[in-house]
């Protein structure tokens, strides 16, 4: 016997909160019976819908991706433009990704179904360190990597310190390329950072999420996370989680 709203998650409908939402608004019948209790234990052999619509009971599945540059982290566009499981031809399971990286930015990103798995990941308590490369316009100064270290002033609030290192400059250029690694997920946090120290980013990629790599990995590819990547990648979501509680 598993919680309704976990069932929902795991089904890749909606996040476990969301599907707290959808229980208690009304949206899901059990065994032909709107339920709006939490608390609510379902088995295997239960029906479930949501909106009308029975889920279908898909094994979580758990991918690692290196996206590329000119690709949106959605499971469709309006516009026609190439999404993220554009890559995943073969995958029978509905999969999204966890988070999302900019069109223009390049790297790491995480494909699943496990909507419980997702929520723990982006949950703002357990966000997990990501690295980022950035090449620059422009070389900045110490003064402004110790500002981008101790946190800058966004319009949506100062955020949290970084780790920044130099890693190459051309003066010819006048170009820079730069490791910057930080845990929070605002949209487009890394290239609005520079921006705020005067320096426009012209090339970003996620090299890290967590203990997670691009290693062995070209533009397009992905593999299976390991059982035991998706364990680790959870205790340190919750580990995470429990230093800022």
């Amino acid at each position: 016997m598993e919680r309704l709203q976990k069932v929902i998650a795991r089904a890749g409908i909606a996040s476990r909160r969301k599907a707290e939402e959808l229980i208690t608004g009304g949206k899901v019948k059990v065994n032909g019976q709107i339920v709006k209790e939490l608390g609510t234990k379902v088995s295997s052999s239960d029906k479930v819908e949501v909106n009308e619509i029975p889920i279908q009971k898909e094994i979580p599945v758990y991918f690692l991706l290196y996206k590329p540059r000119g690709v949106i982290s959605s499971v469709l566009d309006d516009k026609g433009r190439k999404v993220v499981t554009d890559f995943f031809p073969n995958i029978k399971e509905r999969i999204y990704p966890v988070g999302r990286l900019d069109y223009d930015t390049s790297g790491l990103i995480i494909m699943t179904n496990d909507g419980e798995f997702a929520n723990v990941l982006m949950h703002p308590r357990g966000e997990i360190e990501k690295v980022y490369v950035a090449k620059t316009k422009g070389i900045p100064s110490k003064e402004n990597l110790r500002k981008l270290e101790k946190g800058i002033m966004l319009d949506d609030g100062k955020t949290a310190p970084a780790k920044v290192k130099v890693l190459s400059m051309d003066n010819k250029k006048q170009t820079a390329i730069i490791e910057i690694t930080i845990h929070e997920g605002r949209n487009r946090q890394v290239r609005r950072m520079f921006e705020a120290i005067g320096h426009e980013v012209l090339k970003l990629k996620r090299e890290r999420y967590g203990f997670l790599t691009l290693g062995g990995l070209t533009a397009g590819d992905a593999r299976e996370l390991t059982p035991h990547e998706v364990k680790q990648l959870r205790a340190l979501a919750m580990e995470t989680h429990q230093k800022k509680s």
